[in-house]
């Protein structure tokens, strides 16, 4: 590509504003999951009342989980359509997406006000965001690294990573203000919509921003770029299915990793019997680490390369993850169990960072965007739904309280033998081919 090619704008356009305005998408999904965590009780009664509350918080949970069902079909569509219409029509559309999901969950009268519509609308409410969140990763990712200095390529992708920890902290020091402000009783009553609508007010900045961003795929920047949706999905299944299996146990490692963490609360009351009070601050570990480490691993990994951090970080949890949990077991404090999940959550995050930046460099430009959204949907649908439940299953099935270590540990085996056979990225021409 020459010196005036959309590209090489873009590196000159991708400012802190610009920036924000691409992991926006990324930072919402999380804003979402921290707030609807918070406020699951209040949600399951408002739209699906029941006189057993456990019935009702079941409901509820489901409801969350619905998403994740759309998640890979919008990886696939939105994904692909990213490769060859360009990255900023499927970040408009993601994020629009996400908006009218949230909204339409925010702004729907309860069960006692419009019966089983309501539970009709809020779950077409997640399905589409299911649906916006399996599209999003993939075309935002593929935008930073294409429009960012080569040289900091993995600094910058590392933001997708840390806008995670950014909204996730965020959203629960907001729960816990607005909590003490208004009350839990209001809270339970409207005070859960108006954090949802918190989120939804950053939309319309982040749709001015991202309008104004100068593309760097589909076919006026790339004129290897498909003609249709099927024909960028059967080039990347055709030309890079191994890699796409390869990056697919990668990133179910650190999905692993991340349940694991989310579950420190639920692990810390419900097994090591800490008090509500101290198994409701696990969270804050989490989100400090999540938000400064994913910037030092994507440091790294334009210092030493993108397979040391992705090997190394995952390594070490699999080493560490057993005596870890075995400390726990044996000094179940509150001190104990926020270091554990701080020193898992940091390592998981510099791991990330690499995956993020990694994975997608190493596809060519026609299908960069559809395959990290792919394989980053399936991942995410499998396994993040499903760890918190499989490893709490497992502690009542066997007694064994060490089951979440071995889990954590047996996917980081999986995840560290596959980065070792994925090749180096960094330095590599964005427009080579693979």
């Amino acid at each position: 590509m020459d010196a005036t090619s959309p590209v090489r704008a873009a590196h000159a356009a991708l400012d802190r504003k610009a920036v924000g305005a691409v992991v926006l998408g990324n930072a919402l999904e999380f804003y979402d999951f921290t707030v609807y965590a918070f406020f699951a009780k209040p949600i399951g009664e408002a739209f699906f009342p029941d006189a057993d509350a456990s019935h009702s918080l079941l409901a509820s949970l489901a409801l969350f989980g619905i998403g994740y069902v759309m998640r890979p079909i919008g990886g696939a569509l939105i994904g692909a359509f990213a490769d060859r219409a360009g990255r900023k029509p499927a970040m408009l559309l993601t994020i629009g997406l996400m908006a009218i999901g949230m909204l339409m969950l925010a702004a729907c009268p309860g069960y006692a006000q419009i019966g089983g519509w309501a539970q009709a609308i809020v779950v077409a409410g997640r399905l589409i965001q299911g649906l916006a969140l399996g599209g999003e990763v993939g075309p935002s990712t593929a935008y930073l690294l294409e429009a960012a200095p080569p040289a900091h390529r993995g600094f910058v992708a590392s933001w997708q990573i840390a806008s995670q920890g950014c909204a996730a902290l965020f959203a629960g020091l907001l729960a816990t203000a607005l909590a003490l402000v208004v009350g839990d009783a209001t809270m339970s009553a409207w005070g859960w919509r108006a954090m949802f609508l918190v989120g939804l007010a950053v939309v319309p900045v982040g749709l001015v921003i991202r309008s104004h961003l100068p593309e760097t795929a589909g076919a006026d920047a790339d004129p290897g770029a498909a003609a249709s949706t099927t024909a960028v999905i059967r080039r990347l299944l055709r030309d890079h299915g191994h890699l796409l299996g390869l990056t697919f146990l990668v990133i179910t490692a650190s999905t692993v990793s991340n349940a694991v963490g989310t579950n420190m609360p639920v692990y810390a009351g419900a097994t090591l019997g800490l008090s509500e009070t101290a198994a409701t601050a696990v969270p804050i570990a989490l989100g400090l680490a999540s938000v400064a480490f994913p910037l030092l691993g994507g440091f790294l990994a334009d210092r030493f390369g993108r397979r040391p951090v992705m090997i190394w970080p995952r390594a070490l949890i699999l080493v560490l993850a057993v005596p870890a949990f075995a400390w726990l077991l044996r000094a179940p404090g509150p001190a104990a169990v926020y270091a554990v999940t701080f020193l898992l959550s940091a390592l998981s995050s510099i791991n990330a960072a690499a995956i993020i930046v990694g994975i997608p460099e190493s596809l060519p430009r026609s299908v960069r965007s559809a395959g990290l959204s792919i394989v980053y949907a399936l991942a995410v649908s499998l396994f993040g739904g499903s760890t918190n439940y499989v490893i709490n299953w497992l502690i009542a099935a066997t007694g064994d309280r060490m089951a979440p270590a071995y889990y954590l540990a047996a996917f980081s085996l999986v995840g560290t033998l596959a980065a070792l056979m994925l090749r180096e990225t960094r330095g590599r021409d964005l427009d080579e081919e693979v």
